[in-house]
């Protein structure tokens, strides 16, 4: 269990305000829509994606043997978050 809490953390906070969410937002704030149904709709549809993204992963690791796989992706939210503050810079 310890092991799994930065695992939830990490996707909470990544899943925070994202266009997933808001995309979810705009359908629940629909009156034709049932909250319910948003819910379930979006909740397996998240699944799913997590179900691929932890196969792919499991697989990349088997063969991707000796790459640092967590520095890669850190280096790549990190340049993605730079390019972000660069876009808003330039925007204001």
């Amino acid at each position: 269990m310890h092991d799994l809490l930065p695992i939830f953390v990490a996707v909470f906070l990544a899943e925070l305000g994202d266009k997933t969410q808001l995309a979810t937002l705009l359908f629940a704030s629909s009156r034709e829509a049932s909250p319910l149904g948003v819910f379930a709709a979006s909740a397996a549809a998240l699944v799913l994606s997590t179900a691929l993204a932890v196969f792919v992963g499991t697989l990349a690791s088997r063969v991707i043997v000796g790459v640092p796989l967590k520095l890669i992706a850190g280096i790549g939210f990190v340049a993605i978050g730079g390019w972000m503050i660069v876009e808003h810079l330039r925007a204001a």
